[in-house]
């Protein structure tokens, strides 16, 4: 059975991904965000996303553990106002950014990578069939994020949480932060980290359809 790597430690991300059916393992990697975007200098945040994406899938299809596997890569990188959001980890920075979020909205990047780390027909015999097709390719998924507005009492609430110190834009749709979102133009799946659509795209290109990844009975004869 094809095996899926998320190379991501984000309980959200594992979160969706099984809800949606989809059996996966996890692998973390240990990639620098900050180092690899002092590498590549700067870039607005829909390149900051996939780029940052990639870095994790490759530096986890480099262990020995994802020999066989598929292994998908996520960053989210949240554009306001022009700039790059990524997580805030204190509270001065959250509490700066939510009060000019508040009312307001912006646009959720999540960059998505793929690397097919299966052998392919160069990797083994002529007469021995191979699956892998060597693919490594990225989408990018995108939301538009429209706020509340939120008082002062709101935000130091939230805040005290400890929720969004974490999150890239310092707010989550799929937990407390909810209550702060009046809606979302595009694939809310993309807000909360992982769209299972541009996995679904991507898997594609590796020759693989999304269904042979459920783990729901009868819906994959080889369960």
């Amino acid at each position: 059975m094809t095996r899926l790597i998320l190379a991501s430690q984000s309980p959200a991300r594992t979160k969706l991904l099984a809800e949606a059916g989809i059996q996966h393992d996890i692998l973390v990697s240990d990639v620098d965000e900050d180092a690899v975007q002092a590498r590549y200098g700067v870039t607005d945040p829909h390149d900051t996303a996939l780029l940052l994406a990639r870095a994790k899938a490759e530096a986890v299809a480099a262990l020995p553990e994802a020999d066989g596997a598929l292994v998908i890569g996520c960053d989210s990188v949240f554009e306001f106002d022009g700039e790059s959001h990524g997580k805030p980890y204190t509270a001065e920075i959250a509490r700066e950014r939510m009060l000019r979020m508040s009312g307001s909205k912006g646009v959720l990047h999540t960059g998505h990578w793929l690397v097919d780390c299966r052998e392919t027909a160069a990797d083994v015999d002529d007469d021995e069939p191979a699956a892998g097709t060597g693919a490594t390719l990225g989408a990018v998924s995108s939301a538009e994020v429209h706020f509340a507005e939120m008082s002062y009492q709101d935000i130091d609430a939230y805040i005290a949480t400890g929720e969004p110190l974490h999150c890239a834009g310092s707010f989550t749709i799929d937990g407390l932060g909810g209550a702060f979102i009046r809606k979302v133009d595009g694939d809310p799946h993309a807000v909360v980290g992982l769209s299972i659509s541009t996995l679904r795209e991507l898997l594609s290109h590796a020759n693989v359809g999304i269904t042979e990844l459920w783990a729901v009975p009868g819906a994959n004869p080889a369960l």
